[in-house]
């Protein structure tokens, strides 16, 4: 096995692999935030159901997984990313900002008598 035979057979350096995986872990990502998020802060926040967006993170993710992330021609992979971007930028700020962020240590600027 030499030349092009030896590239292929390491697909870490093709960027394009970068680039499934990356939006691979992305969905992870996104499906397993949705997944630890309260379902009552969902509804507090005005936004879909925890059911709504679990399935579509679910279906997106399992899309990929099972049929292989398309970059380019793939309208379910990328339809699936946009959804996990929406999800991402649109609905787990507003969940965070009613939960008090979940993060370490939970809201920062807070003092004993309340923000400052």
């Amino acid at each position: 096995m030499g030349g092009v035979d030896q590239i292929r057979a390491f697909e870490y350096l093709n960027p394009v692999w970068w680039m499934a995986v990356a939006m691979l872990g992305f969905k992870l990502f996104a499906l397993v935030d949705a997944a630890t998020r309260r379902e009552d802060a969902y509804r507090a926040a005005d936004k879909k159901t925890k059911g709504f967006w679990l399935a579509l993170l679910a279906v997106s993710f399992g899309w990929d997984l099972l049929f292989g992330v398309n970059i380019f021609t793939g309208f379910l992979t990328l339809a699936g990313l946009v959804a996990s971007i929406v999800y991402m930028v649109d609905v787990r700020p507003a969940i965070r900002e009613l939960t008090g962020g979940g993060g370490r240590g939970g809201r920062r600027n807070t003092g004993p008598y309340g923000p400052w």
